[in-house]
């Protein structure tokens, strides 16, 4: 419908009660920066009575840097759009607002004064930070200290961690090569009461039985050949503060025992002397090894067994995790970055469906150390198939099942690589024949390529083939 001015005939009354009648709060101010104006929205707004808006500055309400007086930025900008800013109520109480404002001219061009709406926008900033802290929380429950991981089995084990970090009971952490047990003591000792002592680490199978003895209780000068004074050992080190004793099952029977004596009796002696010392040390073991079999082969002390897993915590495999790869990538992406001061973007769909194909026999320092050697091969951009490490390719050409670790040799790899090779090349017409040679039946297709359905889909997507 099109309004026929000429045919409007408004009063300066009709103007008010349109501008009063506004949802939005409204103010005029003259050149002086004096209201001359304002709605009863902006009463609603401020809090201040309709005599005490008019005549003062907008300085009496506003809360930023354009409100000082006459000194209005909106005079010498002529517009202010979306700006936002403060409202100063009149009960102290502080409200968002969006602020617009816009200078006004008279018939002779000349300026007579700023018009400016003030949108409350308290609802939306609540809403706003009601996302943020759901944002917040849902990335707490992905990260436990340096411990990654928002699959279900992850959040059970942040939760045990949490447990174990209140507690002083000896934990001992379970789990495959590469699962991170090491990140696992340093989570528990960062929050622990401990926290500001040491945390003191020992690899047991790094180490003879001589020197895993001596390295644990120390030794005095003439112990033996070589001791030419005398060493603090890592009980006394981490007085007060937590031994992380790293592939327990590695230690042999006489070390077992005098283990079990200090958990015991919380007492030790140093090689060399007959002077029994004491230490308040909270141990955390760790193995690799199921040590309960270990037991059962009379190779590891039963009572030593029990006395190390007061609280057991067992890490899972990658493979049983997969969910929690996607969020692996981009942390070490984030820290190759920043090491090698690339600009690697991301990863691209192949890649990623090849490392979530893959089994991780090495689990995360696996999935870290071909993240790394991606970051050899390429400079900047999306991570592809051909920067990861060769293990990758060809166990996603094998369309493996994850299952006990397999090893390969170097001559099976052979075979996989040029089949690999052959199907990133096969044309349209090829993959038709091959399918028509087997009857549509892709199963048996990706069977003949030593390739899993997921990529002769990908091959067909790419020809439009159905």
């Amino acid at each position: 419908m099109t309004i026929n001015k000429s045919n409007l005939n408004l009063t300066s009354e009709c103007y008010e009660t349109m501008l009063q009648t506004m949802s939005e709060s409204l103010f005029m101010v003259n050149q002086e920066g004096k209201i001359i104006f304002c709605n009863n929205a902006m009463v609603h707004l401020t809090g201040y009575s309709m005599e005490e808006l008019m005549g003062n500055t907008c300085s009496l309400f506003m809360f930023c840097a354009c409100a000082e007086g006459t000194d209005c930025v909106v005079f010498s900008q002529k517009r202010l759009n979306n700006f936002e800013c403060q409202v100063k109520h009149k009960n102290g109480k502080r409200i968002p607002v969006l602020k617009n404002a816009q200078v006004m001219i008279n018939k002779n061009n000349k300026t007579i004064g700023v018009i400016e709406t003030l949108t409350d926008i308290s609802k939306l900033k609540a809403v706003e930070k009601k996302l943020d802290n759901i944002k917040s929380k849902d990335q707490s429950k992905r990260f436990y200290e340096q411990i990654i991981g928002k699959s279900k089995i992850m959040q059970e084990i942040f939760g045990l961690l949490k447990l174990a970090s209140t507690s002083n009971a000896s934990i001992l952490v379970l789990g495959e090569t590469g699962t991170g047990k090491e990140l696992v003591a340093d989570a528990i000792h960062k929050k622990s009461v401990r926290k500001k002592k040491s945390l003191v680490k020992v690899n047991c199978s790094a180490l003879s039985d001589s020197l895993l003895e001596s390295e644990l209780f120390g030794h005095v000068k003439g112990a033996f050949t070589g001791a030419i004074k005398d060493k603090i050992g890592r009980f006394e080190l981490a007085d007060n503060g937590t031994l992380f004793l790293d592939e327990i099952s590695e230690v042999s029977p006489m070390i077992q025992l005098k283990l079990l004596r200090f958990l015991q009796e919380k007492e030790f002696e140093r090689v060399g002397e007959a002077v029994t010392r004491k230490s308040d040390v909270r141990i955390i073991s760790a193995s690799n090894k199921d040590l309960l079999t270990l037991v059962n082969e009379g190779l590891f002390r039963e009572d030593l067994y029990y006395r190390l897993k007061v609280f057991p915590i067992h890490l899972p495999p990658l493979r049983d995790r997969k969910e929690d790869v996607g969020l692996l990538i981009d942390h070490f992406i984030a820290k190759f970055n920043t090491e090698t001061k690339k600009s690697i973007t991301g990863i691209t769909q192949d890649a990623i469906i090849m490392l979530m194909d893959h089994c991780w026999p090495g689990n995360i320092r696996e999935l870290e150390n071909s993240i790394e050697h991606a970051f050899v091969i390429r400079e900047s951009g999306d991570i592809e198939p051909f920067d990861l490490p060769l293990e990758i390719r060809k166990s996603s050409v094998q369309s493996q099942i994850c299952g006990p670790k397999k090893q390969l040799t170097e001559q099976q790899f052979s075979p996989l690589i040029s089949t690999f090779s052959h199907q990133k090349s096969m044309g349209e017409n090829e993959l038709r024949e091959l399918l028509e040679r087997f009857k549509w039946k892709k199963t048996d297709v990706a069977n003949h390529l030593n390739i899993n359905r997921t990529t002769l889909w990908r091959m067909m997507k790419k020809y439009n083939i159905t």
